[in-house]
């Protein structure tokens, strides 16, 4: 009773009062239902997996409601997941171990590129999203830059995607060539070193290139492998729904919100049964 009474608060989108009509009880009482409701922790079944891992955030930062959620490509499952005040090296780490925990093996793995994060995967293939390369660039340039220099540093990150790793290499490289004196250019200030770099943004984009490099290709490296090049599969097939969903439940406590989002997550992807082992 209380399972059907929570689904139909949350997926079907029942208000309290409509709800407290449909089976003839107080409003009260189907309050104090949802409240005391705990959603089913379903079975999850052990197997290899490449996996997308990512991390949101729930209305505004400062209210420390945070996601950290690793799902299953292939079956589209969310096999284990945490709350989260800030996203660290350490809450990836207990994820991991929350992972091997539960049976799975890890095979590959896509992430957004925090710092540090990385290194935690070093044994398997792993994937820079996309996506997140471009908001890394775009954050340093600009969406609109004015520098020929930024411009075609864009214009380069744009093939992310439509061209091999070769080819993507050959035009970083390119574009470091013939660009090498104006990244090298200094403004004197007061500091000890007496100077810093002119165009300090575009270094640093141009860095993060470099560093990521290694990893904006596995998904072709690796052909055998199911990895997607985003991390779109939580963000577009998980997280924004979820949001959508606690709009509609605006004004809920951070409890009730965890709770909706429990319930969310063991309702998405393939049932255990219909996992082969």
């Amino acid at each position: 009773m209380d399972h059907i009474l929570f689904q139909d608060y949350i997926d079907h989108r029942y208000t309290l009062q409509e709800l407290a009509i449909k089976y003839h009880r107080s409003r009260a009482w189907i309050q104090e239902r949802i409240h005391s409701y705990s959603p089913r922790i379903s079975p999850r079944t052990p197997r290899k997996v490449t996996a997308v891992i990512d991390a949101t955030w729930f209305g505004r930062r400062r209210d420390k409601l945070g996601l950290l959620v690793a799902k299953d490509v292939e079956y589209k499952e969310p096999i284990a997941y945490n709350f989260i005040a800030t996203e660290t090296k350490e809450v990836y780490r207990d994820l991991l171990e929350q992972l091997k925990e539960k049976g799975f093996v890890l095979q590959a793995v896509v992430l957004d590129g925090k710092p540090g994060i990385m290194e935690l995967f070093k044994d398997i293939p792993v994937q820079m999203c996309h996506f997140h390369m471009h908001k890394i660039i775009t954050r340093k340039l600009t969406k609109n830059p004015r520098m020929q220099a930024a411009i075609d540093l864009k214009r380069i990150v744009g093939y992310l995607g439509r061209v091999s790793q070769r080819r993507f290499e050959c035009m970083l490289q390119a574009w470091h060539h013939r660009y090498a004196d104006f990244l090298a250019e200094r403004t004197p200030d007061d500091s000890k070193r007496g100077w810093h770099y002119t165009h300090k943004r575009l270094r640093s984009a141009y860095r993060s290139l470099v560093r990521f490099s290694p990893y904006l290709f596995t998904y072709l490296n690796h052909p055998k492998l199911p990895i997607p090049n985003t991390t779109n599969l939580l963000d577009g097939g998980c997280f924004s729904p979820l949001k959508d969903l606690l709009k509609v439940h605006r004004g809920t406590g951070i409890g009730m919100k965890q709770k909706i989002i429990v319930y969310f997550l063991e309702n998405r992807g393939k049932q255990p049964h219909e996992i082969p082992l």
